[in-house]
């Protein structure tokens, strides 16, 4: 099957295409909403711009595809290899990244508010804020992810759960690029979290807690820490 197929047959209604293996496959800018692409191939892909709200990628591949600006809002990418993927700008709002292969990828300005993220790897992955749009990480669940050397400048992270998170060397510290933001991460759960060697540079930690946190050479530099539980468990005054 090739991209052509694959949309006349969408066209006409089917949607379960799992188990395919198409190879820098094109589909810009369509809508292919509640399709199945679960199990395949798809490396190095172009998608960019295109519908994929409540999609369903799990177990798939995408390393190295184009995703950019593309709509997966609750889409299922559970278990996908997400590997140097662009998804910059795109919507990911609630959508499933639960143990997700994310490694160098680039999420610069996406939108993954209420995504699952959990024991996801995002190593040495790019989710710095870009010029039009910050991305945007609030409440999401980052438990037991992997986000070291990871970069997080400009990053909403309010209210997110890192607990167990690994941070070791992320760079968390506003860039000081034209329109950047600090880092915001107010509110979120940073329980027995490794930020060691981290850079935390301004940013904002009111009320995030910090219990059992591993701060080993974090740099905290004019952080904002009103009300933030310290890993010694007692509130920053």
């Amino acid at each position: 099957m090739d991209s052509n197929e694959l949309l006349s047959a969408y066209n006409v209604g089917k949607r379960d295409f799992s188990g395919l293996r198409l190879l820098e496959l094109e589909l810009l800018q369509l809508d292919l909403s509640d399709i199945n692409l679960s199990n395949s191939d798809l490396r190095q892909s172009r998608l960019g711009r295109t519908h994929f709200c409540r999609a369903n990628f799990e177990d798939s591949n995408l390393s190295e595809s184009i995703l950019w600006g593309s709509d997966l809002r609750n889409a299922n990418l559970k278990h996908a290899q997400l590997r140097e993927t662009d998804l910059s700008s795109a919507l990911l709002n609630d959508a499933t990244l639960e143990q997700a292969n994310l490694v160098k990828a680039s999420l610069c300005g996406a939108n993954l508010s209420n995504a699952n993220l959990r024991m996801a790897c995002l190593f040495d992955a790019d989710l710095r804020s870009n010029t039009d749009q910050r991305t945007d990480l609030g409440h999401a669940n980052l438990s037991q992810s992997e986000l070291s050397y990871a970069l997080l400048s400009g990053a909403i992270l309010r209210g997110a759960d890192l607990s167990q998170a690994k941070l070791c060397r992320a760079k968390l510290a506003k860039d000081y690029r034209p329109g950047s933001f600090p880092t915001d991460l107010s509110e979120a759960n940073l329980q027995g979290a490794d930020l060691s060697y981290a850079d935390l540079t301004g940013v904002n930690l009111k009320e995030a807690d910090l219990t059992g946190a591993d701060l080993t050479g974090t740099l905290l530099h004019q952080a904002n820490l009103y009300q933030a539980t310290m890993p010694n468990g007692q509130r920053y005054d």
